[in-house]
């Protein structure tokens, strides 16, 4: 039972009136008359994804559910969480998921719609394990997270195929695919990957299980995802794939049938052993999905007519059996149909909802319910040879009008059968009673006046089948009354409900059959997944680092070497710049193999050293300076660097010999590396982006060094993410070498010539990264290079003066230093944002001092950015890893 307290703390303002928000929304989904709507911004145009979205019929109809059933469970949630301090997390995380399920409905880009669907799975996630201290509560959240994320990769899958068969296709365009594309049978592996992913979004056999566990969250949580939004995600999608579809894939529309029908039986059947009145309306609402994906597979308008309208009826007729399940449990502490009896006097309003949307689930006339069961009768009866379907339905139909009764009637018109329970005399607030009384009114209008929803719902139907639009009927009563079908239907539903106990006890017997059911399923793969998991730990986890290494790149050759291709030998005479380039590959060798075969740990340093500076020779001799000098810095502040830490910080004893196992797994990976380069170097060269920045960098960067441009103007926003990230790393490499403390390099015995050496280059180092820095643009330096130098400079310091005089002639605190060329660089991009221009889009400017004129950008900027980013995060690494902070 919730607890109420007598004095209730104030609430924030935005958490009483976030309902607002939806209704607003909801409002302007009602009024506005012009649709389809559409935006479209690209986003990685190289592979055709944009943010695109687009508004019609269908998505329309599902923004309308979202945001008024948002709206008044937003409304609901503050009474019904009173005095939980938890209150406004539940609010933040039902306005996120409201924001991910419009984004879903209204997404027209596959990779767009897969984002915003794996968001409403991790925020569904959230909102199912509120109650995270309870272990029922965690249990089914991560049942509900495993299955519809899991789901969701399938769907990934099946999107990648589908996007391979038709690059930049977007679901606004399916309809109009060519036959040639849809018979692709990658097109086809693609859609059975989404018929699967939609499954599992949707509670359709075999995934159907993990819906009735997710009771187990907060009535908020259940009204809003269980009636409305996320479990309708999975159909909406099915609803959008049938027009492209159902007359060319001959297997598509009697999967949807069969899949459904199955679905709609088994689960009503499940729905008469439970006495969880959550978990059977959960049941009640997963025999819906399944008949909302029976609808969308059958082949005529009155089909897609059907699925629009009962897609609604669900939504106005079980939200508020979700809401009046919440209030009976927040005034009793129960929702055990054995013990809730006669709470009609206790709770008059929650008992008037519940009539009314019983009315409507039952199918009874003058409700919403009636119409749309009526249509779908019609949708049936023209759909052959579906008599099977038909006879399944009536089953489906007759169960819901027997939970419908146990809704309304056992719970509020029952007799009492034990001691009154707490909520006797004591009832609800007026805000818990609203919402389900509102939505069950609107159930009963839209019943009595169908054609007020006919323009929304004629919409929504055109679109599922835009070939029969125009055909589509008048929405009304269709062809009168079926009282006849609807009073036999009344009939077996009364005689499921009066023995709704005797069928409990019967189902309750079958129970063991359960081991051999999906969820049985389920739980032996989480079991075989944890279990293996234990095997494998135990047997690859020992410890031992050179082992995990051999066993990660051994998988990495197994799974790439089958996809490498022949290579393809060719003799060519080398020139003299081929000589040089043979030369330096040759002296990369050398020092490769030195680094293997030499025992002692500083030569093994050396010679890895010399990888790299033949490295830097390569990059020389194939015209590429900025690389050649970037390599060479770096090789020798990192040679220099680590071995004075080496010898300060342990003793430099041998390494132990290469075994044949580790040996052979070097090799194999080399050959693999050798390999994958043969196979670049075969490829022919794509030479439209190079030709692009050679063409560009001076009209449009105004600068004539192509790589300096491309790092500080073309790909500026990279290169800010990627000095955030040298900035990250050395924040975070800080506690790796805080436990490395060894001697002060100022110690006795320092050679007085070097000193006065270093102390005279240590200006001429920066004065030269300064020069770097500003002829960066035109010719071959820049702030990364620069930063370089001045690294070395500070490491050439801190290796004969000592760590604390390094960082006393730094310009501020390493930290500091990186945090404020970060600042800078960011700062660059600000002039271009005041002036309507894209983030970081550089402005130049001239000025003339004394006859002669100098031209400034902000460019300029943001390479001392770079340089301030680099120099403070590589010299407070480099100052802590010699020894600072002793």
């Amino acid at each position: 039972m919730h607890a109420t307290p007598a004095v209730h703390p104030p609430l924030a303002a935005w958490v009483r009136f976030a309902w607002l928000l939806p209704a607003l929304l909801f409002a302007l989904a009602l009024g506005n008359g012009r649709w389809p709507l559409g935006v479209e911004f690209a986003w990685v145009a190289a592979l055709d994804v944009a943010v695109a979205f687009h508004i019609d019929g269908l998505s329309r109809l599902f923004v309308l559910l979202i945001t008024g059933i948002g709206a008044l469970v937003l409304f609901y949630a503050p009474a019904y969480l009173a005095g939980d301090p938890r209150l406004a997390s539940l609010v933040r995380l039902l306005l996120a998921f409201m924001a991910a399920m419009l984004g879903a409905v209204c997404a027209d880009d596959l990779v767009l719609l897969f984002l915003f669907w794996e968001a409403t799975s991790v925020l569904s996630f959230l909102l199912v394990g509120f109650d995270h201290e309870k272990p029922a509560s965690r249990e089914a959240a991560r049942q509900a997270l495993l299955v519809t994320g899991g789901g969701g990769l399938v769907l990934l899958a099946g999107l990648l195929l589908l996007l391979e068969a038709a690059p930049g296709l977007r679901l606004s365009t399916l309809s109009s695919l060519d036959a040639a594309t849809v018979g692709q049978p990658s097109f086809a592996a693609g859609v059975a990957l989404v018929l699967v992913g939609a499954m599992s979004k949707s509670a359709q056999f075999p995934f159907h299980f993990w819906l009735p566990g997710a009771m187990s969250a907060p009535t908020p949580v259940s009204a809003y995802l269980h009636s409305a939004t996320m479990v309708k995600l999975g159909v909406y999608l099915l609803a959008r794939f049938d027009p492209a579809l159902s007359g060319v894939l001959s297997w598509w529309a009697d999967a949807l049938v069969a899949i459904g029908t199955l679905t709609a039986v088994w689960a009503a059947v499940l729905s008469l052993r439970e006495r969880d009145l959550k978990r059977i309306l959960a049941w009640s609402t997963v025999s819906a999905l399944g008949t909302l994906t029976l609808l969308i597979g059958l082949p005529n308008e009155w089909g897609a007519l059907a699925f629009a309208i009962f897609l609604l009826a669900h939504a106005l007729y079980k939200a508020p059996l979700f809401f009046v399940a919440g209030n009976v449990d927040h005034a009793t502490g129960t929702r055990s149909i054995d013990r809730l009896r006669g709470m009609r006097r206790a709770l008059p309003l929650t008992a008037t909802a519940a009539v009314l949307a019983g009315l409507s689930m039952a199918g009874l006339p003058a409700s919403l319910g009636y119409v749309a069961k009526d249509v779908m009768s019609i949708a049936k009866s023209l759909s052959e040879p579906m008599w099977l379907v038909g006879a399944a339905s009536v089953v489906v139909s007759a169960v819901g009008v027997a939970v419908a009764a146990v809704a309304a009637l056992r719970v509020f018109f029952g007799p009492a059968d034990g001691p009154p329970l707490a909520a006797d005399g004591q009832g609800v607030s007026l805000r818990l009673d609203l919402p389900p009384l509102l939505l069950a009114l609107c159930g009963l209008l839209l019943g009595l006046f169908p054609a007020w929803a006919e323009p929304v719902l004629l919409e929504a139907a055109g679109v599922v089948a835009p070939r029969l639009a125009g055909a589509l009927p008048v929405l009304g009563l269709v062809d009168g009354p079926r009282l006849g079908g609807v009073a036999i239907v009344v009939a077996l539903g009364a005689a499921i409900y009066g023995c709704w106990d005797r069928f409990h006890l019967l189902l309750e017997r079958l129970r063991p059959l359960d081991a051999f059911g999906p969820a049985a399923g389920y739980r032996l793969a989480l079991r075989l997944v944890k279990s293996g998991g234990a095997l494998v730990g135990r047997r690859m986890q020992n410890g031992r680092t050179g082992f995990y290494l051999c066993v990660s790149v051994l998988a990495v050759v197994a799974l790439a070497a089958p996809l490498l291709p022949p290579p393809r030998w060719s003799a060519t005479a080398l020139d003299g710049a081929d000589l040089g380039f043979a030369a330096a590959a040759a002296l990369a060798v050398v020092g490769a193999v030195s680094a293997v075969a030499a025992r002692d740990t500083l030569a093994r340093l050396l010679a890895a050293g010399l990888v790299g500076v033949a490295c830097a020779m390569v990059f020389l001799f194939r015209g590429a300076p900025d690389l050649a000098f970037t390599q060479l810095v770096v090789e020798t502040v990192f040679v220099v660097v680590a071995a004075v830490a080496l010898r300060r910080h342990r003793p430099l004893s041998p390494p132990p010999r290469v075994g044949a196992l580790r040996a052979a797994v070097a090799v194999a990976f080399g050959a693999l590396l050798g390999g994958l380069t043969l196979a670049v170097q075969q490829a022919p060269p794509d030479t439209q982006l190079s030709q692009f920045f050679l063409d560009a960098s001076l009209p449009q960067a105004h600068g004539r060094n192509v790589v300096n441009v491309i790092i500080v103007d073309f790909r500026a926003l990279d290169t800010l993410g990627e000095i955030a990230v040298v900035l990250l790393a050395a924040v975070a490499a800080r506690p790796l070498v805080a436990a490395l403390r060894g001697a002060d390099a100022a110690t006795a015995g320092r050679s007085v010539i070097l000193a006065h050496a270093v102390a005279f280059l240590y200006p001429l180092m920066l004065f030269t990264a300064a020069l770097v820095l500003l002829r960066g643009h035109n010719a071959p330096g820049g702030g990364f290079i620069a930063a370089l130098l001045a690294v070395s400079a500070s490491a050439a310091i801190a290796l004969v003066f000592g760590p604390a005089a390094a960082r006393s002639r730094l310009p501020l605190a390493p930290p500091a230093l990186a945090a404020a060329g970060l600042a800078l660089a960011l700062l660059s991009g600000l002039p271009a944002l005041l002036l309507g221009q894209a983030f970081l889009t550089h402005q130049w400017g001239e000025i003339t001092l004394g006859g002669f004129s100098f031209a400034l950008s902000t460019v300029l900027l943001f390479d001392l950015g770079v340089l301030c980013c680099v120099w403070g995060a590589l010299a407070g690494f480099c100052l802590r890893l010699l020894g600072e902070g002793r």
